[in-house]
């Protein structure tokens, strides 16, 4: 089983027409956030389809994969780290952590990083030390702040919320809608299991929390406490 077998079946199942509608919508062209990306063009459900099937494909030739010039490739290969890291012990998941670390290069989409890093970084971080995504925080790369925000939504499923209000408050500066969506979906799903602290840190930032983040984060309140937010 290689990396090369699991190439030559997701082109077996490419849509062509699908893949241009695709690489519009995640923004490939000049001077955009996926400037140059090439697609196939398959539904999401058909991907994690060929990542079961070849949930056994050893790390090295899955990394082939993350490193692999199409998108849908390289989402596969997450996908397989995402199974593996689930079903590995404390030993195992901190090897796919790393090797997922090392190509951070290659998870350069917001699919991507969504689909993978609650997983292989935030659960494997769980009972460890979690410097390593302020680290990724304090970068100058989209994708790796990305990782540092979305990954404590594992935090969150375990009702932990401290790292998420942190990293919400290093971030909220940032410049990209990107991010502002991905602090305000993190700051609603802390709010999904205690409203109190989610509002609790709006009052205390809504002055520097970005427009869309605030949209995001109270869009399962009621229409008057929405509406008393945005009126601050």
């Amino acid at each position: 089983m290689t990396a090369n077998d699991v190439k030559n079946k997701l082109i077996s199942l490419a849509q062509l027409e699908r893949a241009v509608m695709v690489s519009r919508y995640f923004q490939n062209g000049p001077g955009q956030y996926a400037e140059g990306d090439l697609f196939m063009g398959m539904s999401m459900p058909k991907q994690r389809e060929v990542a079961r099937q070849y949930g056994q494909l050893s790390i090295e030739e899955t990394e082939k994969l993350v490193q692999d010039e199409f998108h849908e490739c390289r989402m596969v290969g997450l996908l397989i780290w995402v199974g593996q890291s689930r079903k590995s012990g404390p030993v195992g998941r901190q090897v796919i952590l790393d090797r997922y670390l090392k190509n951070v290069a290659y998870v350069n989409n917001w699919d991507l990083v969504d689909s993978s890093c609650p997983a292989i970084v935030g659960e494997a971080l769980l009972d460890e030390d979690r410097s390593i995504l302020y680290d990724l925080a304090a970068t100058n790369h989209l994708w790796s702040q990305r990782i540092a925000m979305v990954s404590t939504l594992a935090f969150i499923r375990k009702k932990q919320f401290a790292d998420t209000f942190t990293l919400a408050e290093r971030l909220m500066s940032h410049k990209h809608d990107l991010i502002h969506k991905a602090i305000g979906w993190m700051l609603r799903e802390v709010g999904k299991r205690n409203q109190e602290a989610l509002e609790e840190f709006l009052h205390d930032h809504i002055k520097q929390l970005p427009r869309t983040s605030l949209r995001y984060a109270i869009e399962r309140f009621d229409a008057a406490r929405r509406q008393y937010y945005l009126n601050l």
